[in-house]
């Protein structure tokens, strides 16, 4: 039975998106947008807001990525893993072992604590689940967020549920213009339809509520529900179910679609590896000093996972007043000022960082 698969998979997807804040890395949530840093933490590196060109490969290999499914696999995504899919079954499936006669009430009351624990763990992926547990009711602003995302969700769910993934989800849009005919999808075989019983299981059990025997229909979500209630009918008198996934699934498109995807995937992990390990900014301020000195500010990114122990030199007609020895944590920033004073008149000085192996250096203006 195709449920017992869904609900295996689904199970899976809920404990991956719920447990991947606590799953450490370098000391760091596996996946987490840190706002006050604004920097993305994903699986031990960092991807901070200025390295735009690493944001543009992530969110090409992800557009091709759903591209490639959805073409291939259809809407396997809908049916299988959205989170609201696997909410909805997850309350529906609880609500009914305790009967039909309230079971549409007993499915909203079932989605208060799932519609609070799904708007902490959105939280999660901003604010430490640690932190996050300390300033609930705390903290105004988690507070706040938390209230607002738990009435939004809830809403959503109880009240919106289906309807949304046919009316305004604009996936479920964007699917029709990636179908061909080779897309896997559910289809109701037309040639036995002589020896169906016509007895409406299929329709009874349909979530979004569509008739598969009439035809394909945009709004099916390819959740096998039909194909199980028509195995409970047709297994019996030894017969196949009559809908059943249709595709083909192998095919040219798969592998150049795939190889496409995948090399986006390569080239995202090559730009990760190929970051330099410490990136290394120098400004002069626009301030007026006496002559012959000079007011620096300097940045250093540290791209490793291990804390950087580094010396800001300079040539030696200069000689630096203020922070020259810097250390930086894993994948953290260090910011500071110095002033620097010239023994005689210079155009331009280098400012060089050294120390773990790592000599970089900087040309600024001198005044």
């Amino acid at each position: 039975m195709w449920k017992r698969y869904r609900r295996t998979v689904e199970l899976l997807q809920a404990l991956l998106i719920t447990g991947l804040p606590f799953l450490k890395i370098n000391g760091e949530s596996a996946l987490r947008f840190d706002i006050g840093e604004l920097k993305l933490h994903v699986f031990g590196t960092v991807i901070r807001i200025g390295e735009f060109y690493l944001l543009l490969a992530a969110i090409l290999f992800f557009l091709l990525l759903i591209t490639f499914v959805t073409a291939i696999f259809g809407r396997v995504w809908c049916g299988w893993l959205c989170p609201q899919t696997v909410l909805l079954d997850m309350a529906e499936s609880i609500a009914g072992r305790f009967g039909l006669k309230n079971r549409d009430t007993l499915r909203k009351i079932l989605l208060l604590p799932i519609s609070a624990l799904v708007s902490l763990t959105l939280i999660w992926y901003f604010v430490p689940p640690a932190e996050t547990m300390q300033s609930l009711f705390v903290s105004l602003p988690v507070t706040a967020f938390f209230i607002v995302l738990w009435i939004v969700v809830y809403v959503e769910l109880a009240f919106l549920g289906r309807t949304f993934c046919m009316s305004v989800c604009p996936y479920a849009m964007m699917q029709n213009a990636l179908f061909d005919k080779d897309t896997l999808v559910i289809e109701y075989d037309r040639s036995r339809d002589d020896t169906c019983m016509k007895c409406d299981s299929c329709v009874k059990v349909c979530p979004v509520g569509i008739d598969i025997k009439q035809g394909l229909s945009t709004r099916c979500i390819a959740c096998a529900e039909c194909i199980d209630a028509c195995i409970l009918k047709s297994e019996p008198r030894g017969m196949k179910p009559f809908p059943n996934y249709k595709g083909r699934i192998m095919r040219p498109k798969t592998f150049w679609m795939g190889g496409l995807t995948a090399a986006a995937g390569v080239l995202l992990l090559a730009l990760l590896s190929l970051r330099p390990p410490v990136d290394f900014l120098v400004t002069r301020d626009q301030e007026q000093l006496p002559e012959g000195l000079n007011r620096y500010t300097w940045t250093v990114c540290n791209n490793t996972g291990r804390t950087l122990d580094l010396e800001l030199e300079t040539p030696p007609e200069t000689s630096v007043i203020g922070q020259h020895t810097i250390q930086v944590r894993p994948y953290e920033v260090s910011r500071g000022k110095v002033l620097l004073k010239a023994s005689k008149n210079i155009r331009q000085v280098r400012f060089t960082l050294t120390g773990d192996g790592i000599s970089i250096g900087k040309e600024a203006g001198f005044l």
